[in-house]
């Protein structure tokens, strides 16, 4: 059984990737190790934020770890919020209030096309790597549905035929997500690496 360790402490992302990882792969969180601390996110790029979350926690316990982050990226906003996608709406990362300034600052706007992107970083102390998911998708006029969390009541994928990330269930979103599919990147790179 291989060991590794994931820097979240989030349930949601640890409940997605937990049903994705291979059977010989044990994975702890940021919870199962009790640390408490939030580990700083400096850097102006999703990737650059992984890296800075999956070295802090290489060097503090000397096992293979991984870190993502995510960020929405709305065409008509430039590119925001991007990076600070958590914080959109202020430090407390409150997704209600994300939401709604996010559906502000749409308001009354055609263009609304967006896409969710997340890199996962890898270190093992032999080398680092970075893995890419994206899904394109629009904003949707107002909140629908009730699964997931963050920004799917809002964020309507291409190929989910309108619905949002919060209306398809866990099943289905975590076949097309962005994390998925970064996933899916990293997973293939553990079989091989393991063979």
């Amino acid at each position: 059984m291989v060991k590794i360790l994931f820097a979240t402490h989030n349930a949601n992302k640890t409940k997605e990737i937990r049903a994705v990882l291979p059977e010989n792969y044990s994975m702890l969180t940021l919870d199962d190790l009790n640390i408490t601390e939030e580990i700083p996110e400096t850097a102006d790029t999703l990737e650059g934020n992984a890296l800075l979350k999956a070295q802090y926690l290489y060097n503090k316990y000397g096992q293979p770890c991984f870190a993502d982050d995510s960020g929405l990226e709305v065409d008509f906003l430039g590119g925001a919020p991007g990076v600070h996608t958590a914080r959109y709406a202020g430090d407390e990362c409150d997704s209600e209030k994300n939401m709604q300034k996010l559906l502000g600052a749409l308001s009354g706007q055609a263009n609304r096309k967006a896409r969710f992107r997340t890199i996962i970083a890898y270190v093992d102390g032999k080398e680092q790597k970075i893995f890419e998911g994206i899904v394109d998708g629009s904003i949707a006029l107002g909140k629908r549905g009730t699964e997931g969390f963050g920004y799917d009541p809002v964020f309507v994928p291409d190929e989910a035929d309108g619905r949002t990330f919060a209306e398809l269930g866990l099943d289905v979103k975590n076949r097309i997500s962005h994390r998925a599919r970064a996933m899916q990147k990293f997973i293939t790179f553990l079989k091989e690496s393991t063979k």
